[in-house]
């Protein structure tokens, strides 16, 4: 394995020259030639030239020097310059140490040696547990196997005459020219030379000495790398051979070198050798020669005189080799290539060594060469991983067959001799002759041991058999198909007459040889059926058949009958079981020979049935033979085990088609060779059972054994018989798992083997029939009842599944499970040694069957448990996962999951162990109880932890794990693993997620290198290196490989599901609040790790578009995040790097990496051309972003069924469904496959046979549309998630960051153009529904914003006078965005309602843009009429008169669906409608809405859906209110509803459509609630109102809506009052309680300052008789009525005149001391609007009732004196009292002076205002308390925004100074008119009654002025000249000054001071 740590140039990081720089080099050849990187050839060439001195001098070290040891030496003290660093550095006395011994270790440079430890120290993390020096001895090796790796690479990138990699010319040429120019500085030499220096025991030992290697897994490491080293220099002179040829000295190098190689103890070749002597072979091919593919490159050396000469007389050399086996093939090699030039015209120039090729091949046989290439050669184990030494193997065989005839007659005839000698010899027992020899027995061996392995699939051995016209069978693909009538070229011919010819007559010294042979030759599905026919045409009896016997031996014929023979003679044999002497085998049997004849046979049988279907089925049905029947008969008789074993292989040969295997199992079943049924009185077992424990265990050797459990294992793959052995036993397969379980698996372990290896291949049988039968298993509700059957006569219960019982094994602390545990235990401590035993690949594969069970046992438990619940069977089981937690026998520990993570440590060895094992671990880790345990068992031993670490961090940082899109490629084992090693990945990742989800501590912030044992919060995250092996750490590193070239990162490219998962970790540990922290400083400060990946998106994958969706998607949550935190920490430079990389349309200069400054990918084609320091624009990125993201979605169309019925098929499809990690709903697609299959299988007769296909067929069809709705789902999915991250990344970039980040006018521009992109696509024609909310959202944020920046642009005075437009953004682009989103509005149509409501909420925000903001009412001189007629429209009023025209151009359709959806619907999108109905009749003039409005009949639905909002407003008066929904909807229509009214038009049509009719008959206006009894339920947040607040809100409303009509409706006033009267009276109670109300509190007030304002313009007496025709009884009622709101109103004067106004000012702002300025301005205004209201109502009443004074009514008593007790005076009293005129005249001073007071106030503000900017911060500050909630508000604001708010602030408070000044000036003109009506009256025209006169009946004028007296009248006269003095009447010309003359209305107060002036002076009469 290569070492697994990668080059990360991040910063500065030591990069020792003898390893980064080299696995650079590595990176790239390897970028270039084998992964076809685009633009690597630039890079290449680069990096050839940068390291040509590597590969000149080969594996040679920078030399000591004393002056580099002095410079080392005195780093500790003088510090020393590191490369990428500033300054220099001091280093520790103990490195440097470290330097010197590796340095004398090595033997390299001093200074190299520092740089290759400060490496070793920096990669430490990625090898937990190892020191620095022993990765730096990694490190030098790997450096090593770098540069023998490139060069391997790059000569195999060469065009030769071999094979081709298909690379672009301009490559092959960079490499050749290069390679070219090694080879002639003596490439081969320096490769051979090195090839004998390195040695592992050598290095080894050096390393040793100095403690240079480390742990087991260390050691194998360094020695892997030292082979890999070798063996990739032997490869590149082998890749060279293959290729081009060798010069002559070179050549004879490579031959003088091989003369010294020795073999292993076992024969054969090591691979590294192996390599070497191909080379030599491939030297000496000349069949390319004779191919006539000519050699490019000129004269091919073979055909050069002294190249021909010096290699034939080196080896026709007499000297032997060290190998005299290798010598004889080499001969061979050379004899057959000069045969090959003997026949080429080029070789008569050659003839004097061509004429010596005879002898060379005889020397070669004379060396046993056949025997040396099946030892030596097949023996190697790289042999068959390498497709060119297989074809060059079989080109030599085939060629000696071929070109030497002659020397293959002379080998069979010298056969011939040797068995007439052997078999005399045998006759007269004499010795055998010692002259033997086996040369051709060698051949055929060598023949059936060479094609019989055939990795590649290649089906070499098709070369010899020829194909005759007889054989041309359909089902045959042959690479001859087709060409049958051709014929076959010579070379087949031959070889297929060898084939023949060998078998004909043979002698029975070569008969097992040549079965091996044929053997070898079957081997392949078309080689099979050759040999098949072979077999056949040789039984058969030829009619010129000389001896006229039954045909050659070796054919069906003759082995089929010897078979049956044998079973008829041993069945005689076959003894009494009961008999005692069964044990000894009977003295007739089967001799030895005998025995090999048979296996031979049975071997030759099993490999044709087992490729040919067509054989299997043949011989099976072939009524003479009968194998099976035979076969079963053999096994019942006393044959060896051996034998019976064979038999068993070849039966599960047959049992490999479902037809035989049904068959097979009664037979089985029949024959009792597993003794299921006892005889009765039968003291003994018999069958396997026996042989088992009686021969096999007494023999310890398990061949039978082995074979029973593959003939089951075969058979349960094909099928499982339900009813086996029906009839006699209860049925079922029990008996075979009970004895496979009880008498196999569990005493394997205690069994003797005489072959070591066999009690793992035991194991691994079992199991893998256990691991079948459980995967078959899915737990069905049938499995828990228990069912009986009936057995001769009586009941007894039925066997449950296989697979439910080994699960209730699983699942319970059984024997099973016990021993399964303990194998994985055991399997792991044996992988820790890293040493070779026997039976290691079985320990291996039965480990990994064990780890499947428990996977699968988990996987199923759920549904089982669950059943087993719901069918209340008494079994008993535990869930597995807490098994596991139990305590081992063998170690007393609970460390069994410990075992199984321990797996992941041998990732690299083991890669599908380390995949099962992640996988177990992620099911467990579901349990949050197990996890908190798991931590503390994995840090609880500190080895054992850290080579947990070591293997979570081998199995994520492997560089051949491969994303594999499509599962099909089984062919390459190296794709698939690197498949397993990729979904081990993202199961480690998986589990990460799953945990970080759970509560700590979890097992993810173990892995991850967060605290544990203290809060988590507390980590401080490093850079690896410095830590614990953090797995952070390594997925960073992932994600951070090639962000700092410009094709971005490259696990986002090459495993885009594994960078998803990265990203999804590392934003659930940003979003994590406990490692938030922590995480955000590590990736920040360590790595700039956000700005590194964001500068990259979007990732585009055209393969795998979701994935990158999905990677955009966590990187933007994750970016969101971190904008958020750092705005928040105001870390400005970062957010403001993030922002404008985000944001800018302007192109950065990027960085590039050396060399990458040339070409730039079209994807990115604007930014592509546009790169360089040009200042055009580019695409902003989160424009970009949102590009990626199609809106468009392909949807599968209908299933087009013939067979199903739809309709079912959905419903199967649904049942199917479920919902799976991600949250996806998706369909399991196998378990529909199953469901349909067992239907199809369902169906009976003829008629469904025949149409099976068909409807497999249909099956299919049905299984790819589901999975192509999976996709569909997955897609959406995705899309939904990415634009749902995109979304909350805007709104953040928007919301979050300060606001001075991205000026205001870009801001716009900005938001301006993800408006419109976002209309733009949700627009088109294909976008997906799904789609759609998440756009809405984000289009109703992006408004807002929109809104937000243009009014506070407005409002810092920019942008109003700029002639562009409106502010920074153009009015065009208003208007666009304003289209697009009724576009979007219409668009949704009638569904979508939730969605139009974000729609609406923007429409709002939007129109609010051109709403003028308030101006200070200044009261000066306002301009003329005809000024402001003339004046030039402003930009607020343009920009409405435009927005107006375009939502006209939408017509009908717009006010449609508007209305739709404010009349019906879901609440929030009715408020929003009703809202934006309101905003568009606010600036609609030529009321073409409201005309729609009223004429479609929305008005009148509205209005009548007032009386069904009664009950649920009732509702909401109760303490505890349900929802506050109607309430706001009520509000919402109420506002549109006075926006109606506004107009004379829409009041008229809402009193037509009987609006207040509707109103009167509301009773929620009488539920007035009881104040307070309430205060205890208040809602302590304070949001939900109090029930009284409740009320007002319901109340003002109606009040509002009725002033406005009743101001509306001028014409026909009379009719609004008179309704109005009416409502009035109908709830008279509730408005008299109202009106005599004793609190009076701020809401009150409100309510109070409405309703007089309405009674003053109803209450009239005239209203009655314009209300139509009303009887005189009600008449007088509702007169009585009129006359109490009269005097409600006029003692309520009395109150808020009086001195209670002061108190009740005082008692707000004790109340709210923090609001209290507000409040105080609050209840000034409105009580100066009641009392307008009540003096406006008086001066009414008063001039209704007469128009001249003497008949007027009289509302005041004559008392002039000032109401001072009138606080003091109880209300009940002031009420039944008539007020004094002295109170006018109290209230008319009081408003003089309040009237300076707030004059003099206006004018302060007014000047504050204009010189705001000198105002002291102070004062500012004081100004927005009034506008900011919180405390310490204030201080967080930015001093422009405070400015804007204290200049909202003044104009506020100037403008309620106006109203204020405005309310007075009304007031006091109201006071004086009543005043000079009532003293005219009382003093010209009243006549004083006599106080005798008391009984007489006074005439009533008033409302209870009985009588007044002179006396009355004279103090009247006397206290208003007081009151009424000159300091009061100046007073009050004044204010017709200041006011009366700005306002431009004239007053009279003048006129009537003047004349109470004059009435007060008259004489009394």
């Amino acid at each position: 394995m290569s070492v697994r740590c990668l080059l990360v140039s991040q910063g500065f990081l030591w990069v020792s020259s003898l390893w980064g720089p080299l696995k650079e080099l590595w990176e790239t050849v390897d970028g270039a030639v084998l992964r076809r990187q685009p633009e690597s050839v630039h890079l290449l060439d680069l990096q050839l030239k940068k390291h040509k001195s590597h590969f000149l001098s080969l594996f040679r070290n920078p030399p000591k020097s004393a002056e580099q040891r002095e410079k080392v030496r005195k780093a500790s003290t003088e510090g020393i310059a590191i490369q990428g660093q500033q300054g220099s550095r001091l280093l520790p006395e103990q490195l440097l140490k470290e330097a010197f011994i590796l340095s004398d270790l090595f033997d390299i440079g001093e200074l190299a040696a520092l740089e290759l430890l400060l490496a070793g120290e920096q990669q430490q993390p990625h090898f937990p547990g190892l020191t620095r020096g022993l990765v730096a001895v990694l490190l030098y090796w790997d450096g090593k196997l770098c540069v023998a790796n490139s060069l391997r690479t790059l000569i195999q990138s060469r065009q030769g005459k071999t094979f081709t990699l298909d690379l672009s010319g301009e490559l092959v040429a960079l490499t050749s020219r290069f390679t070219d120019e090694l080879m002639n500085q003596g490439l081969t030499k320096r490769i051979l030379t090195l090839v004998s220096e390195i040695n592992v025991t050598r290095e080894f030992e050096k390393l040793q000495k100095e403690r240079g290697l480390g742990n087991e897994k260390h050691r194998k490491e360094v020695s892997d790398l030292i082979k890999e080293s070798r063996q990739a220099l032997a490869d590149s002179l082998f890749l060279w051979t293959c290729q081009s040829p060798l010069t002559k000295d070179d050549t004879l190098a490579l031959i003088g070198h091989l003369e010294t190689v020795t073999a292993q103890a076992d024969g054969s070749l090591d691979s590294m050798n192996m390599a070497l002597v191909m080379a030599l072979l491939y030297c000496l091919d000349v069949s390319f020669i004779e191919q006539g593919t000519e050699d490019r490159e000129g004269e091919n050396p073979l055909l050069l005189r002294q190249y021909v000469s010096a290699v034939h007389s080196r080896l026709m050399d007499g000297q032997p080799w060290k190998l005299p086996g290798l010598q004889a093939l080499c001969r061979l090699a050379w004899a057959l290539s000069l045969r090959v030039l003997s026949q080429l015209p080029q070789g008569c120039a050659l003839v004097e060594f061509t004429e010596a090729d005879e002898a060379l091949a005889d020397q070669a046989l004379l060396g046993d060469v056949f025997l040396f290439m099946k030892e030596g050669i097949l023996g190697c184990e790289s042999f068959g991983q390498e497709e060119f030494y297989i074809r060059r193997l079989h080109s030599l065989i085939t060629d000696f067959l071929a070109l030497m005839p002659m020397k293959v007659k002379q080998l069979r005839n010298r056969a011939d001799e040797d068995a007439r000698l052997v078999h005399m010899s045998l006759q007269m027992d004499s010795e055998l002759p010692s002259s033997l020899r086996k040369d051709l027995d060698h051949l055929m061996i060598l023949i059936g041991e060479f094609y019989s392995k055939d990795s590649f699939g290649l089906e070499l051995g098709l070369e010899f058999w020829c194909p005759t016209e007889s054989l041309q069978h359909t089902s045959l693909q042959g690479s001859y198909l087709g060409m049958a009538l051709q014929r076959p070229p010579h070379k087949q011919v031959v070889l297929s007459k060898f084939v023949r010819q060998m078998g004909d007559l043979l002698p029975s010294t070569l008969y097992m040889s040549y079965l091996r042979m044929l053997k070898g030759l079957a081997n392949g599905p078309q080689c099979a059926h050759y040999c098949f026919s072979l077999l056949k045409t040789n039984g058969a009896t030829h009619s010129d058949n000389i001896q006229g016997v039954s045909g050659s031996p070796v054919s069906w014929e003759h082995f089929f009958h010897s078979l049956m023979l044998y079973h008829e003679n041993l069945r005689r044999d076959f003894p009494n079981p009961d008999a005692a002497q069964y044990r000894h085998p009977p003295i007739r049997g089967i001799t030895q020979r005998e025995m090999e004849g048979l296996t031979s046979f049975f071997q030759l049988l099993t490999t044709i049935i087992t490729w040919s279907e067509n054989a299997r089925l043949a011989l099976c049905e072939h009524p003479q033979w009968t194998p099976v029947v035979v076969m079963l008969g053999l096994l019942q008789c006393s044959v060896p085990p051996v034998l019976k074993a064979e038999v068993l292989q070849c039966l599960a040969a047959f049992g490999k088609s479902p037809e035989i295997a049904a068959s097979l199992w009664q037979s089985l079943e029949y024959t009792q060779i597993l003794q299921t049924v006892r005889a009765p009185g039968q003291r003994q077992a018999a069958g396997i059972e026996v042989e088992l424990n009686e021969i096999e265990s007494s023999c310890e050797e398990y061949p039978l054994t082995r074979s029973f459990c593959h003939l089951i294992s075969t058979l349960v793959e094909n099928s499982l018989p339900i009813n086996l052995g029906a009839g006699l036993r209860v049925p079922g397969f029990q008996p075979y798992l009970d004895f496979l379980r009880d008498s196999v698996f569990l005493p394997f372990p205690t069994r003797a083997y005489r072959r070591p290896a066999e009690k793992w291949e035991v194991a691994d049988a079992v199991l893998e029939v256990f691991h079948k039968l459980l995967r078959d298993y899915e737990p069905q509700p049938s499995d828990f009842v228990q069912e009986m059957v009936e057995l001769q006569g009586e009941q007894v219960s039925a066997h449950k599944p296989p697979g439910h019982s080994i699960m209730f094994h699983l699942l319970n602390d059984s024997p099973m499970l016990v021993l399964c545990l303990s194998l994985l235990e055991e399997g792991v401590r044996q992988l820790d040694t890293y040493a070779l035993f026997p039976g290691k690949k079985h320990l291996e594969s039965a480990v990994l069957h064990c780890l499947r069970l428990l996977d699968l046992a988990l996987q199923k438990e759920v549904v089982f448990m669950d059943l087993l619940r719901e069918s209340q069977a008494s079994l008993l089981v535990s869930p597995l996962e807490q098994l596991l937690q139990g305590v081992s026998p063998q170690t007393r520990k609970a460390d069994h999951i410990v075992n199984i993570a321990r797996y992941l440590y041998h990732s690299s060895s083991n890669p599908e162990a380390a995949f099962q094992s992640a996988k177990i671990l992620r099911r467990i880790a579901n349990y949050p109880n197990i996890q908190n345990r798991l931590v503390g068992d994995f840090t609880h031993d500190q080895t054992v932890s850290d080579k947990l670490m070591a293997g979570f961090v081998e199995c994520l940082d492997n560089e051949e794990a491969e994303e594999g899109t499509e599962k099909g490629d089984e062919s390459e084992p190296q794709k698939t693993i690197g498949r397993i090693r990729h979904e081990t990945q993202i199961h480690i990742l998986n589990l990460l997620i799953t945990s970080l989800e759970l509560k700590t501590p979890n097992l993810a912030l173990y892995l991850l290198g967060y605290e544990v044992k203290k809060p988590v919060s507390s980590t401080n995250l490093q850079d690896p290196g410095q830590t614990t092996a953090l797995v952070a750490g390594i997925l960073i590193f992932l994600l951070q490989r090639g962000t700092e070239k410009r094709s971005g990162p490259v696990l986002t490219q090459q495993a885009p599901h594994l960078a998803e998962l990265c990203y999804q970790v590392i934003y659930q540990l940003c979003a994590c609040p406990e490692t938030s922290g922590p995480t955000m400083r590590y990736l920040r400060t360590s790595q700039d790790f956000l700005f590194s990946h964001l500068q990259h998106l979007p990732f585009i994958l055209s393969s795998n578009q979701i994935a990158a969706l999905s990677q955009m998607s966590w990187l933007m949550k994750t970016a969101a995040i971190e904008l958020r935190v750092t705005s928040l920490n105001r870390q400005r430079s970062h957010t403001q790097r993030l922002v404008s990389l985000l944001l800018d349309d302007q192109p950065h200069t990027q960085h590039t990496a050396d060399g990458e400054s040339g070409m730039e990918e079209e994807t990115r084609s604007v930014s592509g051309f546009l790169h360089f320091d040009t200042v055009s624009k580019v695409r902003r990125k989160l424009l970009s972003v949102l590009d990626t993201i199609d809106f468009s979605q392909d949807m599968p169309e209908l299933l087009q069924l013939d067979f199903f019925e739809r309709t079912q098929i959905e419903q199967v499809i649904s049942n199917c469904e479920h919902v799976n990690e991600q949250g996806h709903t998706v369909c399991n697609v196998k378990l529909l496959h199953r469901v349909l299959v067992a239907e199809v299988n369902a169906l009976q007769g003829m008629a469904a046979i025949g149409q099976r296909p068909l409807l497999m067929e249909e099956v299919n069809s049905i299984l790819q549309q589901v999975v192509e709705r999976n996709r569909v789902r997955r897609s959406l999915s995705a899309k939904r998630h990415a634009l749902r991250s995109w979304r909350s990344l805007v709104e953040t970039l928007l919301t979050a960051c300060p606001a001075d980040l991205i000026p205001a006018d870009d801001r716009q521009l900005i938001i301006r153009d993800l408006l419109l992109d976002l209309h733009d696509k949700v627009l088109s024609e294909d976008a997906a529904g799904e789609l759609m909310p998440i756009v809405a959202g984000a289009v109703f944020t992006l408004t807002a914003h929109l809104s937000q920046s243009v009014l506070s642009e407005q409002q810092q005075g920019v942008g109003l006078e700029a002639s562009s437009g409106f502010a920074s953004i153009a009015n065009s682009a208003l208007h666009l965005i304003l289209r697009k989103l009724l576009d979007f509005i219409l668009c949704t149509g009638g569904g979508y309602q939730r969605l139009r409501a974000h729609l609406y909420g923007s429409l709002l925000y939007y129109l609010q843009i051109a709403q003028k903001p308030d101006e200070p009412d200044t009261l000066q001189q306002g301009k003329a009429m005809w000024e402001r007629l003339t004046a030039p429209e402003d930009g607020f009023s343009k920009l409405q008169r435009e927005n107006l025209a375009i939502i006209e151009s939408y017509g009908k359709a717009l006010m449609e669906v508007v209305c739709r959806d404010a009349c019906d619907g879901h609440e929030i999108s009715r408020m929003l409608a009703l809202a934006v109905l309101d905003r568009i009749l606010s600036i609609d003039r030529q009321n073409q809405w409201l005309v729609y409005v009223c004429n479609s009949g929305y008005l009148r639905s509205l209005v009548e859906s007032l009386r069904q909002d009664d009950v649920a407003l009732q509702s909401l008066l109760t303490p505890q209110p349900p929802l506050l929904k109607p309430l706001y909807i009520y509000e919402s229509k109420m506002a549109l509803l006075t926006r109606v009214a506004k107009t004379g038009q829409g009041a008229v049509e809402l009193l037509r459509c009987g609006l207040v009719a509707q109103l009167i008959e509301c009773q929620v206006f009488d539920m007035v609630p009881d104040s307070d009894a309430h205060r205890v339920m208040r809602d302590p947040s304070g949001f939900i109102p109090s029930p009284m607040d409740r009320y007002r809100q319901i109340l003002l409303p109606t009040l509002r809506l009725f002033q406005v009509i009743l101001t509306s409706t001028t014409m026909n006033h009379q009719q609004g009052a008179a309704q109005v009267l009416q409502w009035l009276i109908v709830h008279a109670d509730t408005i008299q309680s109202l009106l005599r109300c004793q609190e009076l509190s701020m809401g009150v007030l409100q309510e109070l300052s409405l309703l007089t304002g309405i009674i003053s313009k109803t209450a009239l007496p005239g209203a009655l008789e314009m209300g139509g025709e009303v009887n005189s009884a009600a008449l007088m009622e509702f007169q009585g009525h009129i006359n109490r709101f009269q005097r409600l109103c006029l003692s309520l004067l009395g109150r808020l005149a009086g001195s209670e106004r002061e108190r009740l000012l005082k008692q707000a702002e004790i109340a709210a001391p923090g609001d209290s300025a507000d409040r105080r301005e609050e209840m000034e205004v409105a009580m100066q609007q009641v009392c307008a209201n009540i003096m406006e109502y008086c001066q009414t009443l008063l001039l209704q009732s007469s128009a001249q004074a003497q008949f007027s009514i009289c509302l005041f008593s004559p008392s002039g004196s000032e109401p001072a007790d009138l606080s003091s005076t109880l209300p009940s009293m002031t009420y039944s009292r008539t007020p004094s005129l002295g109170l006018v005249l109290y209230l008319l001073k009081n408003s003089a002076a309040d009237f300076f007071r707030f004059h003099q106030s206006h004018r302060q503000s007014l000047g504050k205002l204009q010189s705001l900017d000198q105002l002291p911060p102070e004062e500012l500050k004081e100004l927005c308390q009034g506008l900011v909630s919180g405390p310490g508000g204030v201080e967080k604001i930015s001093s422009v925004q405070r400015s804007l708010l204290a200049k909202r602030r003044l104009v506020q408070l100037i403008n309620n100074r106006a109203k204020l000044l405005a309310l007075c000036s009304y007031v006091i003109e109201t006071c004086l008119f009543v005043l000079w009506r009532h003293l005219e009256y009382y003093l010209l025209h009243c006549t004083p009654t006599d106080p005798k006169d008391s009984l007489l009946p006074g005439a009533s004028r008033g409302l209870g002025l009985s009588r007044v007296s002179q006396q009355d009248l004279d103090l009247l006269k006397s206290d208003m000249a007081a009151g009424f003095g000159e300091a009061l009447q100046r007073k009050l010309l004044e204010v017709e000054g200041l006011y009366s003359q700005v306002r431009s209305r004239y007053t009279f107060i003048q006129a009537l001071v003047r004349r109470i002036r004059g009435l007060l002076r008259q004489p009394k009469s």
